[in-house]
């Protein structure tokens, strides 16, 4: 069975496919570090041009991004910014919410992926559970 030449090349392929999308996940990241901007799995995934469940499932990438965004959440927001929200003017209090209202959704986002993710260990691990009455 393993001695099948397109086996083989299919094997290689999709470990040269593996390889482009980490490359693509790393220069993304790169761009977002050097751009200053927010890291987060939605942020490197657009910026990479992979999916957000490729992320997940990379350990090393998913390290990362995780150890990057918690070393962001530290940093206090920049003190103008909340002056700004504080002072009460119309357009900075819509503007100040409508950040926060992204942001939220953003973490929604990212929450939704991670449960998704966990779901589909959960039934990988009870496909491998002998006796259990899942269709494989």
């Amino acid at each position: 069975m393993t001695d099948d030449p397109r086996s083989e090349v299919l094997r290689r392929s999709a470990l040269a496919k593996h390889d482009a999308a980490t490359g693509r996940a790393e220069a993304g990241l790169r761009k977002l570090i050097k751009a200053n901007a927010e890291i987060n799995f939605r942020a490197v995934a657009t910026a990479g041009g992979v999916s957000t469940d490729f992320l997940y499932r990379h350990a090393e990438l998913r390290a990362r991004i995780e150890h990057l965004r918690s070393r962001q959440s530290m940093k206090p927001p920049p003190a103008s910014n909340t002056l700004e929200a504080a002072t009460g003017a119309g357009t900075n209090v819509v503007a100040a919410l409508t950040a926060k209202l992204r942001q939220a959704r953003s973490e929604t986002a990212d929450l939704k992926a991670q449960l998704a993710v966990a779901h589909g260990q959960l039934l990988a691990l009870r496909r491998q559970l002998p006796g259990t009455a899942i269709d494989r």
